[in-house]
């Protein structure tokens, strides 16, 4: 039977720019291989397949795959199906919730004039893994030198939120531009994938720069990652000290690769980190059928 899909920019509010997200709609009747065989097609960081959901007030159940494995969570598709969603459905500004394996995701959408924007809390608390990440194999992995590891008091670390990332901050911009994955090296280094950021920014109004590498998840870079930006929220606390209450920053990712994005990150510390919320925008640039 044919199956609807559109296709959406995330973490942009102009088509072209951002994360390409694939989006397929009435998934009933189609099982997980299929569902993975289907992601290999569109072959994009994430396609998201929708499907009635177990609790009648939620809006969607998302499975989410990438094109080599399912994920439990993803920030981008939980933001690019909510506005789509809720620009389909007419609904205006309002929650959408989406099912996904690691639990029910609440996203607050909003309609202005420029741009359809959508944040959700995060549903698991960024955890600190004791695996360490090794500097000097970190450095062989990406095509640099130790030096270049590090800035201020930012050291690698591995971090999860449901998904795990290495984090691997680097001198500076130029350094960041000449990242590269060392096949030979990476698998050890980080598995499937890392997150490599430094402070020095394209932008004024932006906090930091990213790039993030996953061949292991059969993506060579990802344009933008806001299951990544989750877990920075860890990243942040340790190393940043933030005071208590509320404090964002804006994370530019992709640009290097001409898809230049802007995550956006909001902490509320409270006796602690209380509340960590991911947001971003998205348009949608195609829509069609899918015939399988």
């Amino acid at each position: 039977m044919p199956r609807s899909y559109h296709v959406l920019d995330v973490f942009t509010d102009r088509p072209l720019a951002g994360n390409p997200l694939a989006v397929i709609h009435d998934c009933d009747g189609l099982d997980t291989e299929r569902m993975q065989a289907i992601a290999g097609e569109f072959n994009l960081s994430e396609t998201v397949f929708l499907l009635p959901p177990d609790h009648p007030v939620h809006s969607a159940k998302a499975r989410i795959f990438t094109p080599s494995r399912e994920l439990p969570f993803a920030g981008h598709p939980s933001i690019g199906a909510a506005i789509l969603l809720a620009t389909l459905r007419g609904t205006g500004d309002g929650i959408i919730v989406l099912e996904e394996e690691i639990g029910a995701i609440r996203v607050g959408v909003s309609f202005g004039e420029a741009r359809a924007f959508a944040e959700f809390d995060i549903p698991r608390m960024p955890e600190r893994l004791d695996d360490p990440v090794d500097p000097e194999l970190a450095a062989a992995a990406l095509g640099l030198l130790p030096s270049e590891i590090g800035f201020e008091n930012h050291k690698p670390s591995l971090w999860t939120v449901g998904v795990t990332f290495p984090f691997v901050p680097v001198r500076d911009l130029s350094v960041l531009r000449k990242c590269k994955v060392e096949r030979r090296a990476f698998g050890e280094a980080f598995g499937d994938a890392v997150y490599v950021y430094c402070r020095e920014t394209l932008s004024r109004d932006n906090d930091l720069h990213a790039r993030m590498f996953a061949p292991g998840l059969g993506v060579d870079e990802d344009p933008a990652t806001g299951s990544a930006a989750a877990a920075l929220a860890g990243v942040l606390m340790t190393y940043d000290q933030p005071t208590a209450g509320t404090h964002r920053w804006k994370v530019e990712q992709g640009h290097i690769m001409g898809r230049p994005s802007v995550v956006e990150i909001e902490l509320v510390i409270e006796g602690g980190l209380q509340i960590v919320r991911i947001g971003g925008s998205a348009v949608i640039v195609a829509e069609g059928e899918l015939h399988v």
